[in-house]
């Protein structure tokens, strides 16, 4: 068996996010918004469980992303709990969260994630994808130093300008 390492895994990682980006930005239409799931994968997590601010700042960081959206011409809806209700991870759903989508009538999904690696450091990502058919049209993931309400902000506008709703440059 032939072992290829870290060089092409670097490159594979690199090429990733292209299929993502080439069709250009997707037009505004209706969307199912699925919000954010929070991973926390940190010690303190571990050995103190939930904390009620961070609860707080992941509904925080939804208005903010929902408003995003709206400003940008989607309109969202949330999909019903019962649907929802045993999927653990709508990013993660094996097309679950399209086909949820799909049957409400929606062009898009869109979800996210927030892992937390340690009380500094975050990894926030969010997902675009067609109703129709579960692909990706758009994903992005950023790191983020603190875990306070600035740096969530700051982390999901970065993503949305500059990943998700980034217009190709010209040559």
């Amino acid at each position: 068996m032939t072992q290829f390492g870290p060089p092409l895994t670097l490159v594979l990682a690199l090429l990733a996010p292209i299929p993502a980006l080439a069709q250009g930005i997707p037009p505004p239409g209706t969307a199912t918004w699925f919000g954010l799931h929070f991973i926390d994968s940190s010690t303190e997590g571990a050995i103190n469980g939930a904390r009620p601010d961070e609860a707080a700042r992941i509904e925080m960081t939804e208005d903010f992303i929902a408003e995003d959206l709206s400003q940008r011409g989607f309109a969202l809806t949330e999909p019903p709990a019962e649907a929802v209700a045993s999927i653990l991870n709508p990013v993660h759903s094996n097309g679950a969260d399209a086909r949820i989508a799909r049957e409400m009538g929606s062009d898009y999904v869109i979800a996210g994630e927030v892992q937390k690696v340690s009380n500094l450091i975050q990894s926030i990502n969010l997902h675009l994808r067609d109703a129709e058919t579960g692909r990706t049209l758009r994903a992005g993931s950023v790191e983020i130093r603190g875990n306070t309400d600035d740096a969530f902000r700051r982390g999901y506008s970065y993503l949305l300008r500059n990943v998700i709703f980034r217009e190709e440059r010209k040559k």
